[in-house]
């Protein structure tokens, strides 16, 4: 699985936004897909044009020190490899980490923001901010 290391990294060769996207789209491929009974209200992202269901599955072995596990799927291709990405990005981290992180520094790293639409970027923050409660709410 790439690191969102890689994924900059990978970014930064690819010149072509159109090659950027189909990069994406591809990350989002292989995920791996949800049962359908989590595909519902409650794990369902709100503030996506698209259906986005994201499942957090902290391991909380450590009580002092939660780990972030996440899985998720959408109905879109691109929005699917949107969501590989925040996957990459904040699972297995530290729910401290999760909680204070500054995601527009990481969508600023890829670019992403000002080459998705208003709607595919608010949606990439809803995401964002659904991650971020989930690792607060273990705190």
């Amino acid at each position: 699985m790439a690191t969102l290391d890689d994924i900059i990294d990978d970014f930064e060769f690819i010149d072509d936004w159109e090659e950027r996207y189909r990069y994406v789209i591809e990350l989002g491929k292989k995920l791996p897909p949800l049962d359908e009974s989590e595909m519902n209200a409650e794990n369902k992202v709100q503030g996506c044009v698209s259906q986005v269901w994201l499942v957090s599955e902290p391991d909380t072995s450590d009580a002092d020190n939660p780990i972030m596990h996440f899985r998720g799927a959408s109905d879109a291709h691109i929005v699917s490899g949107l969501v590989a990405i925040m996957l990459i990005a904040f699972s297995g981290v530290p729910a401290k980490k999760v909680a204070n992180v500054n995601e527009n520094e990481i969508f600023e790293k890829l670019g992403l923001v000002e080459h998705l639409t208003p709607q595919r970027a608010n949606g990439l923050r809803a995401m964002a901010a659904r991650i971020k409660q989930h690792a607060n709410d273990v705190l």
